[in-house]
């Protein structure tokens, strides 16, 4: 089963709590093969103009919203959609039906503009894995991971390019299994 994201509606102000939440149902329940990682997007800095007086103000990319990296089960549905301040999923008809998951492009705009990627380095690559480059200079090409610089989310992957082995930079978030 793959690993997809999917999209969980909470109340406005609560994402923080169902996040909290659903991470130690996750521990509790022993999903971790489950479910992978929960994010909120976060906020972005805004200047607002008020009586003369320039004031910096954080507001939310997508208020009401949680991010759920997991493999769709029976089990897994239950634990994301009985968690306290779940409103539901994005996708999903209601009466029992699973949700749809997020198109790639859609969720890797959404981790790009967060400094992540869908890959998680830490736990699924290694030096020698083979990666598709999807974005950058050299999309569409695959390559061997050389090194991994965690520190800074960035890899060095071999490419063929003319007939000759190239070492290349790549960030994570330009990568997929």
């Amino acid at each position: 089963m793959d690993k997809l994201w999917y999209v969980i509606t909470t109340y406005v102000g609560h994402e923080a709590n169902v996040k909290e939440k659903l991470e130690a149902k996750i521990e509790s329940m022993g999903m971790q093969d489950n479910i992978f990682r929960v994010i909120i997007p976060e906020t972005v800095e805004i200047v607002e103009e008020k009586d003369g007086t320039k004031k910096e103000k954080r507001k939310k990319m997508f208020p009401g919203y949680v991010f759920v990296e997991m493999v769709m089960s029976d089990e897994a549905w239950y634990a994301v959609r009985n968690t306290p301040g779940v409103t539901g999923f994005i996708g999903s008809s209601g009466k029992g039906a699973k949700p749809t998951p997020l198109p790639p492009q859609e969720i890797d705009h959404v981790l790009v503009s967060m400094g992540m990627s869908r890959v998680d380095a830490e736990s699924e690559l290694k030096a020698g894995d083979k990666v598709n480059i999807i974005d950058g200079p050299f999309k569409g090409m695959m390559g061997t991971i050389d090194t991994i610089d965690l520190e800074n989310s960035r890899l060095n992957v071999l490419i063929d390019l003319f007939g000759q082995e190239t070492p290349v930079e790549v960030e994570l978030f330009q990568v997929s299994k």
